[in-house]
């Protein structure tokens, strides 16, 4: 059974940073493209981020510059590193595969940006 388990999100003030990370029990986890998505309330799931195979990434527009994915192999986790975060970054955070797999996700991570 595939588990995807977020954490590190948390409150912070408008231009702090966090780092969030997802511990994936993906097998042959190196060979596939991961992506980081979020969820505002009222509002659809988005992806901000993705890496593929090779550490090519991907980001939103709206996050560009500001956020970092990254991942690790060896520990089967990829990251987010959040800097420069503005209150409509608040959201919950999940990690799946890209393209995303609906029996993936987990329960996120929350992220709340005060201004």
């Amino acid at each position: 059974q595939v588990q995807l388990v977020e954490s590190g999100g948390g409150l912070v003030q408008a231009g702090g940073s966090l780092r969030l990370s997802c511990a994936a029990s993906l097998r042959t986890f190196s060979i596939y493209t991961m992506g980081w998505f979020r969820q505002a309330p009222g509002k659809e799931r988005e992806r901000v981020a993705r890496i593929k195979w090779n550490n090519s990434t991907d980001y939103a527009d709206s996050v560009k510059g500001r956020f970092t994915i990254s991942r690790d192999n060896a520990k089967n986790t990829v990251y987010l590193q959040m800097t420069s975060l503005k209150p409509e970054d608040t959201a919950t955070y999940y990690c799946n595969k890209d393209p995303a797999v609906p029996a993936y996700w987990g329960q996120g991570t929350q992220v709340t940006v005060s201004s």
